[in-house]
């Protein structure tokens, strides 16, 4: 290890930043505040102020570590405490100075703060809270901001920690005790899972009392992908549990980047098409109102990496389609791929008023080269209806006609 004594400002937020880079979780938080007297700066529901990217991720905040030292000795971390890196560390006061300045500036639209462990985790976890309270009261700063939240710390500080922030997020990493045990010895799951449930407690406190920042904002989780055996059911099974127990706003799907020489893990990094999948799986969960068993289960515990999981569950059941678009509910209307949940309002929506036909079905978003196979208007087919005879068939259509399935959902 090699401690940096003399460092300035922005040798030390090189280091800092580029140690926080690994961390997915850092995009929207669902948080809408208007600027108010006397304070600086807003957030917008829709993304962190009023920038947010295509995929859903932030592009414009100061995304840092409080420091990069660590007392863990996790397999597939940079900042882990056996690797020879430079290692320094920002002052509470420091690192606040240096986002009111970045964003006066007009550089960033927030702050997600991580940390390694200096000393104990009490009082790393006190450093960062020193740091969003600074911000908040020294420098009035409304806008949003995204902590860390430290493992083995005790639930009066996390308690203290969730006042200060939009969104607090503490990384379960691996989808089971086994696999975290042998990848990072120093985290307990049972640890990580209970400061999960008490945050969860606390937030439904505060938002009765309407007095904090944390009210809509809520919590959120990442798991890593590849780096253990883990299946998908296995890690999808956690998230649905994540969701309906702990009102999680978003499980991070991050597929592992092999950045450590470790015998533990591969020496390959995953497909990226994997994570791709989960998260169009999880949002199969979330907005689709699809349970895990339809999408994965213990006899096919892996989701298919040439199909989306939505176009895999129609051609499992065919005897669910066709879908008559004119008269089915909206439960119907999200099963039918190339339809999502907006377009299946807009239909709803429409028909009242209206005929529909494929030229209003493709103005309102409908992906009709997906959808056209599985929807009937008023018993009118678009396709031929002998498909549902040939499962195998349709699915070699699928794979000829599209190879990437991005935009399905």
């Amino acid at each position: 290890m090699l401690l940096k004594k003399s460092l300035d400002v922005y040798e030390k937020l090189s280091l800092l930043a580029n140690g926080a880079k690994y961390d997915v979780s850092c995009a929207s938080s669902g948080v809408s505040r208007k600027g108010l007297k006397n304070q600086m700066g807003n957030t917008s529901k829709f993304g962190i102020c009023h920038s947010w990217s295509s995929d859903g991720r932030c592009i414009s905040l100061l995304k840092v570590l409080l420091t990069n030292f660590c007392n863990n000795d996790c397999a597939y971390c940079i900042n882990r405490k056996k690797n020879d890196i430079h290692r320094t560390a920002f002052m509470p006061d420091e690192l606040a100075k240096i986002t009111y300045e970045f964003y006066r500036r007009n550089y960033i639209e927030g702050l997600f703060l991580s940390s390694g462990i200096i000393g104990n985790p009490e009082t790393t976890m006190e450093m960062m809270i020193k740091t969003v309270s600074l911000l908040r009261l020294k420098y009035k700063f409304n806008g949003y901001i995204h902590l860390k939240l430290i493992p083995d710390t005790s639930e009066a500080t996390i308690s203290e920690a969730i006042k200060w922030a939009d969104r607090v997020s503490i990384n379960l990493e691996l989808p089971n005790k086994k696999s975290l045990e042998y990848l990072a010895p120093d985290k307990k799951m049972e640890n990580i899972l209970g400061i999960m449930n008490f945050v969860t407690k606390e937030l439904e406190v505060l938002k009765e009392k309407k007095q904090f920042y944390n009210s809509r904002g809520g919590q959120s989780t990442q798991l890593i992908i590849g780096a253990t055996p883990d299946s998908d059911f296995e890690i999808l099974k956690l998230s649905s549990h994540l969701y309906i127990h702990n009102k999680l706003k978003r499980v991070y799907y991050s597929a592992y980047v092999p950045i450590n020489d470790d015998s533990r893990l591969p020496a390959i990094k995953p497909p990226l098409m994997r994570e791709h999948r989960l998260y169009q799986a999880d949002w199969l969960m979330r907005f689709y109102g699809f349970r895990i068993e339809e999408i994965v289960s213990e006899d096919k515990p892996f989701l298919e990496e040439n199909i989306d999981p939505k176009l895999a569950w129609a051609l499992r059941n065919l005897d669910f389609f066709p879908v008559d678009i004119a008269k089915a509910s909206l439960e119907s209307l999200l099963r039918v791929p190339g339809i999502g949940p907006l377009s299946a309002r807009k239909i709803l929506k429409i028909r009242r008023f209206t005929s529909l036909d494929l030229n209003i079905l493709r103005k309102i978003g409908v992906v009709l080269k997906r959808a056209k196979y599985f929807i009937t208007i008023n018993g009118k087919f678009f396709e031929d209806k002998n498909f549902y005879d040939k499962t195998s068939d349709m699915k070699t259509l699928f794979n000829q006609r599209d190879s990437q399935y991005s935009l399905l959902l």
